[in-house]
């Protein structure tokens, strides 16, 4: 059973400054946030995505993840792959590699039927910051650790947060 909840800062977690958020007070089940700062993907030079009109999905103990409207993405430059996996919150996830790419690398995903909680993210899309460069409002975003997560660690967020080594007995 999780044992944080949001409610409550552990021990361990850091003192966030006055323009950072702390992942800890971050809700479990997680919150979905509008949020309208300037969200830009990019493959080297060539711009994937550019969006003001994003979600960020907030869980106790991890970077937000951003979702961004496929409005606002270039798909041509993407396709499925195949593979999916489940999140108890948001329903089966499929995946997407870049288009040119022939080894397939996972880059993103989405939840083409999502739970009822996390509709407003139907036609979103969500990118690895560590396969792929993520920024907010020019910011580089940063991968979260693990390989697994897909939060996108940045300036304004206090940790830890899940996913590094020794971070499972949270």
């Amino acid at each position: 059973m999780w044992k944080h909840t949001g409610l409550k800062r552990p021990h361990f977690a850091n003192t966030p400054t006055a323009t950072q958020e702390s992942v800890w007070d971050y809700p479990r089940p997680p919150a979905l946030q509008k949020d309208a700062r300037t969200v830009t993907i990019f493959d080297g030079s060539r711009c994937i995505a550019n969006s003001t009109q994003c979600y960020r999905v907030l869980e106790t103990a991890s970077p937000p993840t951003f979702y961004i409207p496929t409005d606002d993405i270039d798909m041509q430059q993407l396709r499925a792959i195949v593979g999916n996996s489940y999140c108890e919150w948001k329903g089966t996830a499929s995946y997407w590699a870049l288009a040119r790419d022939e080894s397939l690398q996972m880059i993103a995903w989405n939840y083409p039927s999502p739970s009822q909680a996390f509709e407003p993210i139907k036609n979103y899309m969500a990118f690895y910051p560590g396969r792929i460069d993520c920024f907010i409002n020019n910011e580089k975003v940063r991968p979260q650790e693990g390989g697994f997560y897909g939060g996108w660690v940045s300036d304004d967020i206090a940790g830890p947060w899940k996913g590094g080594e020794g971070t499972t007995h949270w």
